[in-house]
């Protein structure tokens, strides 16, 4: 009888290898991130070899890039909202020129030489403040009635709503300047407090996506918007939702942009609406829906201001900034388009 030998030898467990356990371990956004503070330490060098000077340690410019980022980024926390169901918004930058025309009429001051409406200066700040907001939110609603009501794709319906709040912007001030603003309306816009604003609104809707009712309902519309209505979800009224926020948030982008400049023009906020689309794609915001978060459109954000300062200082044309912009969003978006026929 042949003897048998027993192995002893444990069987071999595959493991996945350490990156992919860093990985899975390191915050979502932790890549963007990454890429962010590259793009930093490349115009860093770029300052000391074309300028011979600091491109980040400039409190100046360091201020100039966080305004610039919380009124975009402001726009871009609705935004972000629309793409994760699926949507698109192109109206923010027109309602912007429409919402601070508005509110900035309602703040001018008894020393304007010649008011919108001589009856109604020296409001307190809170009336041009809340019609700002309140137009930005009525537009929003229009566009999510629209969307739902009639079945018009979002690129076209809010596409309509850009050039009507342009026009309405334009006829509303016969293309002049509103300025002779209250100083309780202007210091919204001064100092730290746009950058404050859009903190609270940023982390106001990052809980409000992650940890509520409503922001489970609008991942799961984007996701899959067949499903998420035989599971009784109400998907019109949370379009409705969505957009009327979006809206709301573009209107309060606009008050705080005619606060920061003291003055309202029908001009404020062009291609405001690709950068802040940009922003969120960047941010890791999926255009087929279901995915995205506040916190990688911040990020997203910050990269376009960084970007856009860095250039200016290295004295990169304006033209070629908008041509390397496109193509930065052109970029975000196949990348975006590449990981998604992956996952499938």
């Amino acid at each position: 009888m042949s003897n048998v030998k027993m192995s002893t030898q444990q069987p071999r467990v595959s493991r996945p290898p350490l990156f992919s356990q860093l990985q899975g371990k390191l915050p979502k956004d932790t890549g963007i991130f990454i890429v962010m503070l590259g793009i930093a330490l490349i115009f860093e060098i770029a300052g000391w070899y074309v300028r011979d000077q600091s491109f980040l340690l400039n409190s100046n410019r360091l201020v100039l890039i966080v305004l610039q980022v919380a009124i975009i980024g402001i726009i871009a926390v609705g935004v972000t909202q629309v793409i994760i169901t699926t949507g698109i918004d192109l109206s923010s930058g027109s309602l912007i020129a429409l919402t601070a025309v508005v509110a900035a009429s309602l703040a001018q001051t008894s020393d304007s030489l010649s008011p919108m409406f001589p009856s109604l200066v020296d409001l307190p700040a809170v009336v041009p403040i809340i019609a700002g907001i309140g137009v930005g939110t009525l537009c929003g609603l229009i566009n999510g009635v629209l969307i739902t009501r009639t079945g018009i794709p979002p690129f076209i319906a809010t596409l309509g709503m850009m050039v009507s709040a342009r026009g309405l912007a334009q006829y509303y001030t016969q293309g002049n300047p509103i300025s002779f603003l209250s100083d309780g309306f202007t210091a919204i816009g001064q100092g730290a407090m746009p950058v404050v604003i859009f903190l609270v609104v940023a982390i106001i809707f990052h809980i409000a996506l992650k940890h509520t009712r409503y922001g489970k309902y609008v991942y799961a519309i984007g996701g899959n918007m067949t499903s998420a209505r035989v599971s009784g979800i109400n998907v019109n009224k949370y379009l409705v939702i969505v957009y009327t926020i979006a809206g709301g948030l573009a209107g309060l982008a606009g008050v705080v942009l005619a606060a920061r400049v003291s003055t309202g023009q029908s001009s404020m906020g062009m291609s405001y609406e690709l950068d802040a689309i940009a922003a969120a794609v960047i941010g890791g915001s999926s255009l087929m829906g279901g995915v995205g978060r506040i916190t990688g459109t911040l990020i997203g954000a910050v990269i376009l201001g960084l970007i856009k300062s860095g250039f200016t200082f290295v004295g990169v044309d304006a033209y070629v900034q908008d041509i390397i912009k496109g193509i930065i969003i052109v970029a975000a978006v196949s990348i975006d388009m590449h990981r998604n026929r992956k996952k499938r």
